[in-house]
This record gives structure tokens, sequence and C-alpha cells, in this order.
């Protein structure tokens, strides 16, 4: 609801950075009123930079991780220090950002843009589940390790990738200990997710 006191720009941009995730109306608030009464090309920045990452970036072709519009296949894919042999199946961008800072997994990623779930009506169709077994057929992987998140959509999900994958006749691994029931990748520390890679287990 709109107040009076709040002139309508100022309102009309709480209101966009209340539409982020994890961003209350409080928050939205403090981060608008400080735009408000920082510098002019401090604000400036900002939009040119938003403008810029809508503008400028895409998704892969291959794993659909982002990249840049004129890096594609993005820098990952194209890294030949990386093993075409492993392949390491998530969720989301931000899944691959939280396993590369590690810097223990030297393979290729695939993104699936999301996970399986029947009450939000997200079935294989919508993710990029079709891809990923054209692309393991026609490549050279050896082992693919499903990441996804250790929740019910993401178990539902690695359930359903493994049934079509061993038909491929691929190794098919999940990350192990560390990983807390009901977690997202990107929030885990570097340490659990290092040794949950390190002990993954053939599903």
């Amino acid at each position: 609801m709109r107040s009076a006191a709040t002139p309508v720009p100022v309102q009309r941009v709480i209101e966009e950075f209340s539409r982020l995730p994890g961003v209350g109306p409080k928050s939205a608030s403090r981060l608008a009123f400080f735009l408000l009464r920082s510098k002019g090309d401090q604000t400036e920045a900002l939009a040119n930079a938003l403008l810029e990452m809508k503008q400028r970036t895409r998704f892969c072709s291959t794993c659909f991780n982002i990249t840049i519009d004129e890096l594609d296949p993005c820098a990952v894919c194209r890294d030949e220090q990386r093993s075409p042999h492993l392949l390491c199946v998530v969720e989301d961008p931000l899944d691959v950002i939280a396993l590369d800072r590690v810097g223990l997994y030297k393979g290729k990623y695939h993104v699936l843009h999301g996970a399986l779930s029947p009450v939000d009506g997200i079935g294989p169709e919508d993710l990029k589940i079709k891809e990923l077994l054209s692309r393991v057929q026609q490549g050279a992987f050896k082992e693919v390790i499903i990441a996804t998140n250790p929740n019910l959509s993401g178990q539902a999900t690695a359930m359903y990738l493994n049934q079509h994958l061993m038909q491929l006749g691929v190794k098919v691994t999940r990350p192990a200990q560390g990983l807390p029931v009901g977690g997202d990748l990107e929030y885990a520390d570097e340490t659990t997710l290092a040794r949950a890679l390190e002990g993954r287990q053939s599903m």
C-alpha cells in the first residue's frame, strides 16, 4: 500500500526492490533511501550495470550457464584444462559458482534451470533435461555427477535423471556426506562442498 508521505518515484523503487527474492518491505525501503542519499554517479552506475547485465548476458548454448553475448560457448565449456569425461549437473547458475569456488571440481557443467516439482507444475519438459541427455549421448562423458539440491524436488530430479542416464552407459554419482537435507548448494560452505564431492557415491 502506497503512503502519501512517500513520493511516487521513491515508492516505485521500493516496490521494485520488494520483488527481489529475500528483500522485504523494510529492506527495500532502506535500499531505496540509501540510493536517494548517495551521490548521483553511484545510482547511475547501478542502473547502468543492471542494464548491461540484461543486454549482454545470455545462457550458454552448450551448458546453459550464464555467459556474455560474444562468448558462446562459455569460458567453462571452452576450457581445455577441464576434463571432457566428467559432467556435473546442477539446478541453477549459482550452484556452478558455489562448486567452482571450491577449486576441487575440474570437469564440465550442465545447468537444468530448476528441479522437478509436480506440485508447482514443473515437469521434465520445463527443464534442460532433453539437452542433457542429448549431450551425454553425443559426448565422451564417463561420469555424471547429479548435484541437485538435497531436498524433495532435488532428490526427485536426481532419481529421474539417474533412470535415464543409466541407459546411456555412463557412471552416475551423487555428492555424499556433508550436505544437509533440505539445504541448497549455493549456501553450503566450501569445505562442506569439497567433502561432498570427494565422497560422492554411485546411485
